[in-house]
């Protein structure tokens, strides 16, 4: 006899479907929605995210100064290399989620940056500069509020540039804080 599905594994099911139709949804919104304006700066945003580039060279300015600043960047770096290791070779690994058909969805193609090859969920992008942003942030306060807007427009930027869904990003999101939370309970133990 075989056993059918219980009401809380179709229920699971359910919600699954119900969230990839909305992260579709959304990400159709933004390719769909004109905005010439905001195209070529979210591009180079998210180029320069490349290689977390933006957080790096953060980083080098705030170590040039002794002290809080220094002890930020450090926390920060290490950030980055938990989420950048955790998202690339183990969430984009599991997962192996597809990236969107943006050829297909976007009306906009001067928006696009060039498509990684690597699978989509979760970014990368995302998880490395919250982690940065998380890390830092608790070090040096006065940063807290510039490095959060700064990781959540790289976010958008990878949905405005069709290389991931908000799903994607929203992952990504909580997959940083999650490293820099490790890397500062870490750096409390070791004080």
């Amino acid at each position: 006899m075989f056993d059918r599905p219980s009401p809380d594994h179709r229920a699971q099911r359910g919600l699954m479907r119900d969230l990839a139709a909305l992260d579709q949804a959304l990400y159709e919104a933004v390719t769909v929605t004109r905005t010439p304006a905001l195209d070529s700066a979210l591009r180079r945003l998210s180029a320069a995210a490349d290689h977390s580039k933006i957080s790096f060279v953060t980083a080098g300015l705030l170590a040039l100064c002794p002290g809080r600043p220094r002890r930020a960047a450090v926390l920060g770096v290490a950030a980055i290399g938990v989420a950048s290791t955790t998202a690339n070779l183990l969430g984009k690994r599991l997962v192996r989620r597809p990236r969107p058909r943006r050829a297909e969805d976007s009306p906009f193609p001067g928006r696009h940056v060039p498509m990684p090859a690597s699978a989509s969920f979760p970014s990368g992008h995302t998880a490395s500069a919250v982690a940065f942003a998380a890390a830092v942030g608790p070090a040096l306060p006065v940063a807290t509020v510039p490095l959060g807007l700064l990781a959540c427009a790289v976010g958008y930027s990878r949905i405005h540039t069709g290389v991931h869904y908000p799903g994607d990003v929203v992952a990504g999101a909580v997959l940083g804080t999650g490293a820099a939370a490790a890397v500062l309970a870490a750096a409390r133990w070791e004080s």
